[in-house]
């Protein structure tokens, strides 16, 4: 059943990615209109997942721990089927980092929140230091193929991933703030001289993870705020779902070229 997947692509919330799987059935030129596709995970609560050709559309619910699971079980999963040469990528959202609302960021490596290139795994008691870099390569063929859609700015950078969206981000709006907006953007600048374009909450434990099983993988979020400034998001609603699926634009041309299908149908607008 899963023996010819070539594309994982991976995002936090389970409606999100059966829009994507549906997107993908129609920019492949498949059969059918794409509505009624079945969640293979149906009933088990733990993430949806939509097969379309050669292509797999996973949620991983929020956080470190969630995507830690997710991607544990479908590493198994692509082992098992003995699949080859397969490219996994996550797309979502995040806060931007000295870049405007609505800019696609692919990460070239992925920093904790002392902005150093690691993940950091309890395993028995001890602290192992995983690496976080992603594939090079990948990230400009990514990059090249985002020429092709020009009306959203792309950009390659670094990602910063935190375990919490309230404080750990620095933000200011949560049920506890223990520091001042002056601290806060004292940090937020110091992220982004040391080349953070983004901030979200999954990209080290998925690149440590990808990276130690050989995977070919990337992390591509649009942000839907500078958060230099502001925490909260401005935008309206028919916005923000046009920026939601930026990612999901870039990702079916990628698709498409390595294929060799020519797009078939424009991304809905709002």
């Amino acid at each position: 059943m899963f023996g010819d997947i070539k594309f994982v692509c991976v995002g936090g919330s389970p409606n999100r990615m059966r829009a994507f799987a549906q997107f993908m059935h129609r920019e492949l030129g498949l059969a059918g209109d794409g509505e009624e596709l079945a969640d293979i995970c149906a009933g088990t609560d733990r993430y949806a997942m939509y097969r379309v050709g050669p292509v797999l559309s996973i949620s991983h619910g929020m956080g470190i721990p969630s995507i830690s699971i997710m991607l544990h079980e479908l590493i198994k999963l692509l082992h098992h089927a003995r699949c080859r040469d397969v490219t996994i990528i996550r797309i979502g959202t995040s806060g931007g980092l000295g870049v405007e609302a609505g800019s696609v960021v692919i990460t070239d490596t992925a920093l904790d929140s002392s902005f150093k290139p690691r993940f950091e795994q309890a395993v028995l008691g001890e602290v192992v230091v995983r690496s976080t870099e992603l594939d090079k390569d990948l990230a400009q063929e990514l990059l090249a193929c985002s020429k092709e859609i020009p009306d959203f700015p792309t950009l390659i950078g670094h990602t910063m991933c935190t375990y919490d969206f309230y404080e750990g981000q620095g933000r200011l709006d949560g049920a506890l703030c223990s520091f001042s907006s002056e601290k806060k953007l004292e940090y937020l600048r110091r992220a982004y001289d040391a080349g953070v374009r983004n901030i979200e909450m999954e990209s080290t434990a998925f690149a440590a993870l990808c990276g130690l099983c050989g995977l070919r993988a990337a992390v591509v979020c649009v942000t839907l705020l500078d958060r230099l400034e502001g925490d909260q998001i401005r935008a309206p609603r028919a916005l923000l779902g046009e920026f939601q699926r930026r990612p999901q634009r870039l990702i079916a041309a990628f698709i498409r070229k390595r294929l060799g299908v020519q797009p078939q149908t424009p991304l809905p607008t709002p």
